[in-house]
């Protein structure tokens, strides 16, 4: 087996080359890195990837970066947790993987942005008109886009176990980051379906280990 490092920021979508290196049933050695008082990464992550972003995997001293990108990198290596190229499941897995960052979270992010505008220390008298801007935008933008996307998701889950069908992939991986911010979000309905299939995967084994060497991806509320 190669030798595998995983740069790992504490409350990040590292947590998902984790989970996936469980899945896999493969040794893999932990670089641990925690967040500054303003929640972001050290300068030392730096060192492992230019951009200072987590995940970074290294693979026989090859440096790989974005969560997407590795999963797929894995999957290859472990055919199992794909469908097999060029049927239509294999179109669906693909389809997902990329709609988790793509197309999910640009709102959410938004979302987590304008909280912070709405929230921020300001003099009293700016106070209005920051909260208007963020409502503005909530308003105008972000409340419609994500509940179209919430709904999307959770209809698709509707007769499905996992994303891609019955079978568990690298997909459902993919998707957990965004759909466990749209479950901790307070306000947003209709997620049924979502909730049913997080407690499905967060049962999973390989879950449990990654969460107990790597902690939650979300930080505590």
């Amino acid at each position: 087996m190669p030798d595998i490092k995983v740069h790992h920021l504490i409350y990040s979508r590292s947590l998902r080359i984790l989970w996936m290196l469980e899945e896999m049933g493969v040794d893999y050695e932990i670089v641990e890195y925690k967040r500054d008082r303003h929640f972001r990464a050290p300068p030392e992550l730096e060192k492992a990837h230019p951009l200072g972003r987590a995940p970074v995997l290294e693979v026989d001293g090859r440096v790989l970066a974005e969560s997407g990108a590795i999963l797929e990198f894995l999957a290859d290596m472990h055919p199992a947790l794909r469908p097999e190229a060029g049927t239509p499941e294999f179109q669906d897995y693909r389809f997902w993987m990329h709609y988790a960052e793509g197309s999910l979270m640009p709102p959410l992010l938004v979302q987590l942005i304008m909280g912070q505008i709405r929230d921020a220390k300001v003099p009293f008298f700016l106070k209005p008109i920051t909260r208007s801007i963020a409502d503005n935008v909530d308003a105008k933008f972000t409340n419609d886009q994500l509940g179209r996307h919430v709904h999307f998701v959770d209809q698709q889950l509707a007769g499905h176990t996992y994303f891609v069908g019955n079978q568990f992939t690298a997909a459902d991986i993919q998707m957990v980051y965004a759909v466990e911010a749209v479950l901790e979000r307070s306000g947003i309905g209709g997620v049924d379906h979502l909730a049913a299939w997080h407690a499905r995967v967060a049962s999973r084994p390989a879950y449990k280990r990654a969460l107990e060497k790597g902690g939650p991806a979300m930080p505590p509320q």
